[in-house]
């Protein structure tokens, strides 16, 4: 199977070195010094606990064929789609030469994605989400039919460009915008398993992807305005009460939406504080100096206040003052 992965960081990188050692065909487009470790190294990747003997995990190297042109790479059967959403724009710009009749563009990024009223959504099904794609442009570029959704619940991070390590974690969750078990899917998720990962075949992706921005629209910006690792932010009973707040109003949008939540807030954090004390990635991104990806984690959820007419004080505030913190720092638009 032809497989490119667009967007070669830690969770892009990761899963293209596990399909390509169960033998996908795997290119990647990349560039700057990306490119040049792929062209010399290959795609490594660092998992498993630390041996006894060495002290280290293992690493493994594959190559991969890479290009800063999709032209170059030609029409694939599978693209995933694995950039932070402030790449998108750009991904929509050039992914065209990527795509046939039949290829199968799988997108494996948090938050809300711009397909999340495909097929989904009772009265407010084929809404556009501007928040994530403004002006439609997303939409145009990769259409609906060709989209398969994919929850990622794995830690991975970059020990340099184009070497992932892998922390915890190996689960995808995969599903059809529509819920519908396609021959397609079926088969996607055979290839994945293959390739070593947790798969599991979602009936509504949608209320997978709901859920786990449920926990991290919150810590993820708090994270990146306090500088603090997880079991810090959870630690603070007034910072754990504004967390609260803001997931009892996305709780409330969510069953307006038709993705209930019986779970209270205090259940999520209890999961949180399990995987221990960790940087999110939203302040990595920060600590980087790479753009926040504030709009499908949190501007989004304003926009479905206003659409399904629930109010959100609370997200309100955490919005605005992840965003201006951001700006200042020019790792989001100005306004």
């Amino acid at each position: 199977m032809k497989t490119c992965i667009y967007g070669a960081g830690a969770i892009g990188g990761w899963l293209g070195a596990k399909l390509a050692q169960a033998g996908a065909e795997v290119s990647v487009v990349a560039r700057g010094a990306t490119l040049q470790a792929l062209q010399m190294h290959g795609l490594r990747l660092e998992s498993g606990a630390p041996s006894a003997s060495s002290g280290q995990s293992e690493v493994s190297s594959v190559a991969v064929r890479s290009s800063t042109s999709p032209a170059e790479l030609g029409v694939q059967d599978l693209v995933i789609v694995a950039v932070k959403a402030p790449a998108m724009a750009g991904v929509a710009s050039a992914i065209a030469p990527l795509i046939g009749p039949d290829t199968v563009v799988l997108t494996a990024m948090n938050g809300v994605p711009w397909w999340f009223f495909e097929g989904f959504g009772a009265q407010f099904q084929g809404t556009r989400l501007k928040a994530v794609d403004p002006d439609g442009a997303i939409a145009r570029a990769i259409p609906a039919r060709h989209v398969v959704g994919c929850v990622v619940h794995a830690s991975c991070s970059l020990n340099g460009p184009g070497f992932v390590k892998q922390h915890f974690g190996n689960k995808l969750i995969i599903g059809e915008p529509s819920g519908e078990q396609t021959a397609r899917v079926q088969q996607l998720a055979a290839l994945l398993q293959r390739a070593g990962f947790e798969v599991v075949l979602s009936q509504q992706i949608q209320k997978d992807a709901w859920y786990k921005l449920w926990g991290n629209m919150t810590v993820n910006p708090v994270s990146a305005l306090t500088g603090a690792t997880t079991d810090l932010i959870l630690d603070d009973e007034l910072v754990r009460g504004f967390i609260s707040s803001v997931m009892l109003e996305a709780r409330e949008i969510g069953a307006r939406i038709g993705i209930p939540i019986d779970q209270q807030p205090e259940d999520r954090h209890q999961v949180t504080r399990k995987l221990g004390a960790f940087k999110t990635s939203m302040l990595q991104d920060v600590e980087a100096g790479r753009a926040v990806e504030l709009d499908a984690l949190v501007s989004v959820v304003k926009e479905l206040g206003e659409l399904t007419r629930v109010p959100t004080p609370f997200t309100d505030v955490l919005l605005g003052l992840a965003r201006l913190h951001a700006r200042t720092r020019g790792l989001y638009p100005a306004a």
